[in-house]
């Protein structure tokens, strides 16, 4: 099985069907098909690339972006999708790392590609006239053979890529059909997110049922897509916490909603304040994932459902929480010696399912770590409750260690996040002779008050064990984040440790 027999296997079906529309034009599935067909047989009769080997793709959003990851599957190889935005250095060292031997790119990057290796920047109208070779025959693959390699954010350290086969994707489209939503192909799937991440991998189960994809040309933009909410029905789209702030505190949040069937979010935390704003705009449409690279979209959900039920003695609890285990996803939490914790205790959270990766690319020893009988070990702390309810409560190298109590950040940012002059908080662990560590807040104000600190240290101990208040307090003008938006506690605490030397 190979995902782009299930594009053939649709299209003739509904050849004429939309498959793929932007500002500008539109691909029926049978264009799709073809020109996926003409990128394959390019990949493997100019370029000579043989099944297995690795393609990358650097590119912005682009109407193109589906038709050249179907084709990197119809030639037999496996996609290596990288954002866009990283640094030259950081791009270099992971075309070293994957054994990438082509790369597609959008035109603005060329200039930070700096490879001996096939650069492919006109793939558009250009390559395509060029590429349209004789139907490609079927190649021989298995469910196991590797589909995406999926490069971790690395918050710390070099980033690991996530090895997902075939099979993984697959699961996880099932999955969405069972927990999120049924598609058919009145649906729309609307890409504003990067497709280089979880927005591309979520086209998947669009494609399986035939439905559209909307490519958004730009960078995200609210206006972009509240006017085609305004326009079309069915849409579905993905979108990082960050961005569902934006959208939730835009002025046509409250106008322009009509064609919401489902806002999916997740990849870094939502503050509750955010999620009840969030669940005001835009109500039963919304549905929380999470997920990692290693297990895309697929360990846990609330669904739309739970969401709307708010008479459920566990809701309040349950907006703070990362919901339940995903259909034919094992979730546990467990202790430092592989044993269960008690229900409400705090331990590592483990899943185990279909999603999980194959391993990490030639990296047995990050394998051997994150791996252990089918079981992936996430690296995230949490408890489940009584109603199998799952709360993240850290990471486990984020966990402060303070006078031998284990502090977990999560729970003084929600606090501090209370007031209202608070725009954004990181907490950290700093090394400290007496206690081990002590906790340090840094905060991003909404304005200047300059009785703040002494505020936010009343607001600590009103909600807060004493032992768990921040000792020192840090202010900034914001905070340092990846490209993904989550904020690189790695940074601060370097920048912390330089300021306290």
């Amino acid at each position: 099985m190979n995902f782009y027999s299930e594009l053939e296997r649709i299209t003739k079906i509904q050849p004429n069907r939309s498959a793929i529309f932007w500002d500008g034009g539109s691909l029926s599935y049978m264009d799709f098909c073809n020109v996926a067909n003409s990128i394959g047989s390019a990949l493997s009769k100019t370029f000579n690339l043989k099944k297995g080997e690795h393609v990358a793709l650097v590119m912005e959003n682009d109407h193109l972006f589906l038709p050249i990851l179907f084709g990197i599957w119809k030639a037999g190889l496996t996609a290596v999708p990288i954002n866009s935005k990283l640094h030259k250095k950081e791009l270099a060292w992971i075309f070293e790392n994957s054994d990438t031997k082509l790369i597609f790119c959008s035109k603005d990057k060329i200039s930070d590609i700096h490879s001996n290796m096939p650069v492919i920047v006109n793939y558009s109208k250009e390559f395509i006239k060029t590429s349209k070779f004789e139907h490609l025959p079927h190649l021989k693959t298995d469910v196991t053979d590797p589909a995406w390699i999926f490069y971790t954010s690395g918050t710390t350290g070099k980033p690991k890529g996530a090895v997902l086969t075939h099979r993984n994707l697959l699961f996880m489209s099932l999955s969405y059909f069972a927990d999120v939503d049924s598609i058919d192909e009145k649906d729309i799937r609307l890409h504003a997110a990067p497709m280089t991440h979880g927005s591309g991998i979520y086209a998947l189960p669009f494609i399986l049922k035939g439905a559209k994809n909307y490519i958004c040309q730009s960078n995200f933009e609210p206006e972009e897509i509240f006017r085609l909410l305004s326009t079309e029905e069915n849409i579905s789209f993905f979108a990082a916490p960050t961005m569902v702030k934006r959208l939730s505190s835009h002025p046509m949040a409250s106008t322009n909603l009509k064609g919401l069937k489902t806002l999916e979010f997740g990849g870094a935390p939502m503050y509750l304040s955010d999620t009840k704003i969030a669940l005001e705009i835009f109500g039963n449409t919304l549905y929380q994932l999470y997920g990692q690279g290693e297990a895309p979209m697929t360990i846990t959900n609330i669904t739309k459902a739970m969401y709307s039920n708010k008479r459920k003695p566990y809701y309040n609890e349950l907006l703070i929480s990362a919901g339940i285990s995903r259909t034919a996803c094992s979730v546990e939490v467990v202790d430092s010696n592989w044993n269960p914790v008690a229900l409400g205790e705090v331990g590592e959270i483990i899943t185990k399912s279909d999603c999980v990766m194959k391993e990490y690319y030639k990296n047995e020893e990050a394998t051997k770590k994150a791996l252990r009988n089918g079981w992936l070990l996430t690296g995230d702390l949490g408890s489940i409750d009584q109603y199998g309810i799952l709360t993240i409560k850290d990471r486990s190298k984020d966990m402060v260690i303070t006078g031998g109590m284990n502090v977990y950040p999560r729970e003084i940012e929600d606090v501090l996040l209370l007031h209202p002059d608070v725009k954004e908080v990181a907490v950290v662990g700093l090394e400290d002779k007496k206690w081990g560590e002590i906790v340090v807040a840094v905060v991003v104000l909404n304005k200047i008050n300059n009785n703040i600190e002494q505020i936010l240290e009343d607001l600590c101990l009103q909600n807060l064990a004493r032992f768990k208040r921040p000792k020192k307090y840090f202010f900034s003008k914001q905070l340092p984040k990846n490209n993904y938006g989550k904020i690189l506690k790695t940074h601060i605490r370097e920048e912390i440790d330089i300021l306290s030397s």
